[in-house]
Formats: structure tokens, sequence, C-alpha cells
């Protein structure tokens, strides 16, 4: 199949030095979508979607600070692509109108079905595509709160006009469940609908005021949703703990770098203290002395899978200073040194 008189968008990327998000020592990059863009050049998807920093799309104006991203893309062919494991820089806000997809989210995998509404939060990987989007039209506002983990205090932007309890509960329910799909309704649907309208009419700001009232309708919407459901809420959720729970999780991905345990606080969002008594509490041991772990498990797989790799090359590769530290360490640790450790495990290969 092809696309019969349909418009192909460009995509304008905001190709000047883009400062990140910082928060907390931590610093967030936007997603750039590489896959979609590309798929775009490619003319296999219709694509449109007002958007700032590396988020593809037509610039939004300052009159949506907040909004990072609002848009759709429409593919009526069977597409070659997939966006991989990753997270956005505030709450996302997905519809799919039609046609089905292939979704993740943290470890839940999902067939998205039409009318199918998910939420995802500054903390949760997903992915769209398994490995390929398949067909269908697909909607997403993501809106920047200002956080990044989920102990942190939402705040949303001021052209947000819902009354203050309405917002309290909309933002308590969204903190303190981790359902991940919702079944919309017809209200839904046609909010999104004109979305797409708004986003595809709009030039150079002309429609920011259509978008802020749109987008607010959305939260109402989502609110009765949420409501209708009787979501459980679970006040652990948003405990600090749960932030420290979650960058040890992502250590596991980042071993190599220089960390400190101040280092470490700071990108768990949390302070000193707090950070290393959670931390023992979690894994029974320091900050520090996790670290030490992680990283001589690391590199005794690394010894055994990659043999071509010197003693300093798996040393450096898994944050370990110098050769002769990490050959200390790991013989206090195994009662061998890292080549008597390999020589050993060839032997009883």
């Amino acid at each position: 199949m092809h696309f019969n008189n349909v418009q192909f968008f460009s995509v304008k990327i905001n190709i000047q030095k883009i400062t990140p998000f910082e928060a907390d020592g931590i610093i967030y990059h936007a997603d750039t979508c590489l896959p979609l863009i590309d798929a775009v050049k490619r003319k296999k998807v219709k694509f449109k979607a007002l958007a700032r920093y590396t988020y593809p799309g037509d610039r939004l104006t300052d009159d949506t600070l907040g909004l990072n991203s609002i848009g759709y893309w429409d593919a009526n062919e069977q597409q070659d692509w997939g966006l991989d494991w990753h997270r956005n820089e505030g709450i996302e806000i997905h519809f799919l109108e039609s046609g089905s997809m292939p979704y993740a989210q943290e470890k839940k995998e999902l067939e998205l079905q039409p009318n199918d509404l998910t939420i995802t939060r500054p903390w949760e990987a997903h992915k769209v595509g398994n490995p390929d989007i398949g067909v269908g039209k697909f909607y997403w506002v993501i809106l920047d709160l200002g956080v990044r983990r989920p102990h942190q205090n939402w705040v949303w932007p001021d052209w947000i006009i819902l009354a203050p309890e309405d917002l309290m509960r909309l933002t308590t329910i969204l903190r303190q469940n981790e359902d991940v799909r919702l079944r919309s309704d017809r209200r839904v649907r046609d909010c999104f609908q004109r979305i797409g309208r708004a986003v595809d009419t709009d030039k150079s700001g002309s429609n920011s005021s259509r978008i802020r009232l749109l987008v607010n309708y959305l939260l109402i919407l989502l609110l009765d949703l949420l409501e209708s459901e009787n979501v459980e809420l679970r006040e652990e959720l948003t405990d600090s703990s749960r932030s420290v729970k979650l960058f040890l999780n992502e250590l596991e991905k980042n071993l190599a770098e220089a960390w400190t345990i101040e280092k470490m606080a700071e990108s768990a969002g949390v302070g000193l203290t707090r950070f290393t008594f959670h931390c023992k509490q979690l894994t029974n041991l320091t900050p520090m002395r996790y670290l030490m772990m992680r990283r001589l498990k690391m590199s005794k797989q690394m010894l055994l899978e990659n043999k071509d790799l010197s003693v300093a090359e798996v040393a450096f590769s898994c944050g370990f200073s110098t050769s002769q530290y990490y050959s200390t360490v790991f013989k206090k640790q195994e009662k061998c040194t890292p080549i008597e450790y390999r020589q050993k495990h060839e032997i009883l290969v």
C-alpha cells in the first residue's frame, strides 16, 4: 500500500545548541526520535508535531512553556522502524486512534488497540514497536513537570487551569499508581483529533491558545478516566527510597563512570544522608561497597566472555581507576588474581 493524496510534512529540528535540563546534579537530554525522523525522510509515515529542544517538529513558542512535544504520526502501510527503549523529560500521554501498536513500558508488553491511552512518567522506560510500530495513527502530548525522580514534587505549567483540588487529585493518582493503559472514550478521541487539527494548522504559535485549552481539557478527561477506574493508590511509590532503587538499577549500565558517593546521591535526586540510608536498607551495603561489588561482578563476566581483553582493559571498562587497584580488590574478594580466575574457569570449561 502507498499513501494517496497524503501530504508529508518536513521534520524541522532545532540544530542550535540546546541547554539540557539539569536537576539535582543529573543532566537530561531530550530524545531526538531519530528512527521517526528517518522514516519521515523516506516517506514511510505522515508526521506532524510542534516541539521544543531536540524533539522533531515545528518550533513551539514561549506561550506553551512546559509543553515539550505535541503531535501525531499516521502510518497506513507496514513500517520497518520503531522507537527503542527511552525516557522522556516529562509525563507523556499517548493515544492510538486506529490500527494496532506493539508497546512496552518497564516490564509490561502490550498490543495497543484503537482508543487505548497510555501514560509514562519521566523515570519509566518505554518503547514503541517490537521492533516495528505497525500500522496506525498515534498521538502524544509531553508535559515537563520539572521532575525526573518519583519522590520529587510536580510543578505544572502556569497555563494549566484546573481547579487546585482537581489538579492535586490528578497529580496524586498519577504519582501513586503504575497503571500503563486506560481504555478511553469518544470524548478523548475527539480531543486528540482536535489536537491534531490544531497542530496541523498552527503557524508560529497561532494556535497556542487553542492548544492550551485542548491540553487542559485532555487533563480533565484523564482525571475522569482515572477516577472511573478506581485505581489503587500506593503512597510508597513517591518515597525517596524508590528514587534510590531506580538509581541503583540504572547504575548497572553506568559502572564505568567515575562515581563518588556525592555524585551518586545527586543523581538519585536525594541528600547524601538519605541516599546512604536507603542504599543500606535496600542492599545491606554502603553505597561505595555496593558500587565495588557491582563492578567486580561485571569484571568477572568480562574476564570470561571477552578473553581478548587484557586485565587493564577490563579494569577500566568497569570503572576501576588503575589495573593495580583492580587486581588488589579482586584478589581480596576472590582469593585469586584476575588472570588466575580466568585460567581457572578455562580449565573448568
